[in-house]
């Protein structure tokens, strides 16, 4: 089953953190088992060929992770 498992990054959309072993935790469009690329948030190697676990989300499930991050009072 293992060597069933495929990905492509489809697109980059952008980095939040790196470790100081290199791993980027990074936002891009990862097409998983040659399915439609979705959201996803994870860490990965610096080769790419690596990943931490990760949430994948759809466009509407973003959008609502959106609002709600920008309802939340970060102040604190």
């Amino acid at each position: 089953m293992a060597d069933d498992f495929s990905f492509e990054i489809t697109k980059s959309l952008g980095e939040l953190s790196k470790s100081k072993g290199g791993w980027a935790l990074e936002l891009n469009m990862v097409s998983w088992g040659g399915r439609d690329a979705k959201y996803d948030l994870r860490s990965w190697a610096p080769d790419h060929q690596k990943m931490g676990k990760g949430v994948t989300l759809t466009k509407e499930e973003l959008v609502s992770l959106k609002n709600l991050l920008n309802a939340l009072n970060l102040a604190d």
